[in-house]
């Protein structure tokens, strides 16, 4: 017999009919919890962790392996990568010298110099004023244009800057003591290092003012905005776009998307004002914030400490072996994704999931085409996206080639790495212009996720994420279904959420919607905004069910199809009971166990600030709310608090 519900997950003492999320992950939480070096600790990271054993293994290997000798092999590039983070010995005797020949080249910066210092930052250093980089043309998706957008943050969120309350107003003191402390570190004396900081906070709090907020970001339409050369170079004259463009290696564009105009307009009118002094201070910072984790163990200590044990209450560093291994895991990825997967990921796994994607295409198709308030015109459109949806499973088939990449132990840890991220930065602005690579992929084979891609009307899931809890050989299908079934569905449901439905089915931003069924879309999705807007997630703070509302949409969805796949499964036969729960309980209690997790107070509230995902419990408690299915299946009443009335139950896919 195939493996049932693990009980040891759940919470017995906690009535299902009151808070599902305890009742299904109670167990799990209270033999998980959270390690030092975590904000949040759920099933992703225990598979995450997994993952990270297994590739430390094969990099660890590949210096026993014969081509680590050999210089240009793939097995030289990434064992003397990892053994270069790993000697931090080094690393903390060479101090901040391998910043010097960047900063002094900043601090030679003139207006004369403005375009060549723009192009060289953008290579991997920082984007002072704006970021650039090519990808897909979103009204002619087999293209690929270059795209103008925002400048980050160095707190990541606007609202950090801009809305006071005590926690904003702790976290953004302690960034101004962290500019202080690196830039010191960095070589400034301490009454420069407080200039820079005062600089810094300064400027990123008027470029938080005319930022998009984090609502207004999820509208793809307000972010396709297209200029000639021209038209830039008169509608933000401040900036020699074509010699940025020139000296990025990206020759003359024709056409350029300006992603927020309305920023746009504002860093045109700043920049000015700006004084060649402040445009140094703000270009070191960012070049020195960016450089944190691979130069030596005081720069690496002043970030966990400002964005770790500040922002998100972690309590204890990553061992060095873990960050050492992110830098070749990431930039050499899909190398070591082709060990993953021959190590790793058995091809019955991917025969299967490919059944299983199959299954949950066809279970959508149904939810489309029974939908009562979509008209037939629409769901034609919907149904010929869904049938031209690809499907991307385990690995790429065609890996990518690294060897315009080179490391030279010779050179410091931050020279290699930056010469990598240039190497990668040009190889984006190479495809300028070119056709869109369909094959590619967005996320390594060993990485433990999965993605909707709009612009290509795509769903990837890696091998990372196909391992217990969410896939299993060898449990049944209603936990599969329950578990990576509606990851599947979510992803496919992405398609579909407020922002994924503006695209058609080559991935053009294109309304294939009629007006009265917009209409109807819209109406729903704002009684599902609703039902999160009114959450607490932490005392007087509200969940923000705008911002997240496309995963919510997701999530929904992902549930519903998943479970139509499965039914479908059965065919005419009854699920049968495992360990006394019916197949619809183990469906749903599989679905919930994939979010079991704890997490930190100061988590909780970085998350709802900047996570467009709903926390773990809501994306449990307040969807399955929506369910009949999941009502009866738990003979959930009137009266308990997982009850939700039908005329309040919003169903959208």
């Amino acid at each position: 017999m195939k493996k049932g519900i693990n009980r040891d997950n759940l919470d017995l003492t906690v009535d299902p009919r009151h808070d599902f999320y305890s009742h299904a992950c109670g167990g799990w939480q209270k033999s998980h919890p959270i390690e030092g070096e975590y904000s949040q600790f759920g099933t992703f990271n225990v598979l995450a962790e997994e993952a990270r054993d297994n590739v430390r293994n094969l990099i660890e290997s590949l210096s026993k392996d014969p081509d680590a000798g050999v210089k240009g092999t793939v097995a030289q590039k990434i064992s003397d990568l990892y053994a270069m983070g790993m000697d931090m010995e080094r690393r903390n005797k060479e101090g901040n010298s391998p910043l010097r020949p960047i900063l002094e080249r900043i601090e030679s910066f003139g207006q004369d110099k403005l375009a060549e210092t723009v192009a060289w930052l953008s290579f991997g250093l920082d984007s002072t004023f704006f970021g650039y980089g090519v990808g897909p043309d979103p009204g002619d998706s087999d293209r690929n244009m270059l795209h103008v957008m925002e400048a980050g943050l160095g707190l990541g969120d606007r609202d950090y800057y801009l809305e006071k309350n005590e926690t904003n107003d702790r976290i953004l003191s302690a960034y101004r003591d962290y500019i202080v402390k690196v830039m010191e570190l960095a070589g400034y004396d301490r009454e420069a290092a407080e200039r820079i900081s005062a600089t810094v906070v300064e400027i990123e709090t008027e470029y938080a003012r005319h930022k998009k907020t984090r609502e207004e970001r999820r509208d793809p339409l307000a972010g396709y905005n297209v200029r000639t050369i021209s038209q830039l170079t008169e509608d933000y004259p401040n900036f020699p776009w074509v010699e940025i463009f020139r000296l990025s290696g990206l020759g003359k564009p024709e056409r350029v998307n300006v992603s927020s105009p309305g920023y746009m307009e504002f860093i045109n009118r700043h920049y000015p004002g700006l004084t060649d002094r402040q445009i140094k201070d703000l270009m070191a910072f960012g070049a020195v914030s960016s450089s944190t984790g691979v130069l030596g163990d005081a720069f690496y200590d002043a970030d966990f400490e400002m964005f770790s044990r500040v922002m998100s209450g972690i309590e204890e560093k990553k061992p060095l072996w873990k960050r050492a291994m992110a830098i070749p895991n990431s930039m050499f990825g899909e190398a070591v994704g082709q060990l993953y997967v021959k190590k790793y990921f058995p091809s019955e796994n991917k025969e299967y999931m490919v059944r299983l994607v199959e299954n949950l295409r066809t279970a959508l198709g149904k939810h489309i085409s029974s939908l009562a308030w979509m008209s037939d015109t629409t769901k034609a459109k919907a149904l010929e996206k869904l049938a031209a949806l690809k499907v991307k499973i385990g690995y790429p088939d065609k890996w990518k080639d690294y060897s315009g990449i080179s490391i030279d132990p010779s050179k410091s840890y931050l020279e290699n790495v930056l010469a990598a991220s240039e190497w990668f930065t040009r190889d984006n602005y190479s495809k300028m212009d070119k056709p869109v690579d369909k094959d590619e992929w967005y996320m390594t084979p060993q990485t433990v996720n999965a993605y909707y891609s709009p612009l290509t009307n795509e769903i990837c899931f890696p091998a990372g994420i196909l391992q217990p809890p969410f896939f299993d050989i060898e449990a049944d299908d209603a936990q599969n279904y329950g578990a990576i079934g509606v990851v599947i569905g979510h992803e496919m449901t992405h398609g579909f959420d407020d922002s994924g439905r503006r695209y058609d089915m080559h991935g053009n931003l294109v309304n294939w919607w009629t007006d009265e069924d917009e209409e109807k879309f819209k109406a729903l999705t704002e009684r599902l905004v609703r039902q999160f807007d009114n959450v607490e997630v932490a005392p007087g703070v509200h969940a923000n069910g705008k911002f997240t509302l496309g995963e919510n949409i997701a999530d929904q969805g992902g549930l519903r199809v998943a479970l139509t796949a499965y039914q479908d499964s059965l065919g005419n036969a009854s699920a049968p009971d495992i360990d006394g729960y019916t197949g619809l309980q183990r469906f749903y209690l599989a679905y919930a166990g994939v979010w079991a997790s704890n997490i930190r107070p100061e988590e909780i509230l970085v998350r709802n600030q900047n996570d467009p995902h709903s926390l773990a419990v809501n994306r449990v408690n307040v969807t399955l709310k929506n369910i009949d299915e999941f009502i009866e299946a738990f003979e959930i009443r009137e009266g308990d608090a997982m009850f939700r009335t039908g005329q309040e139950r919003v169903i959208i896919w």
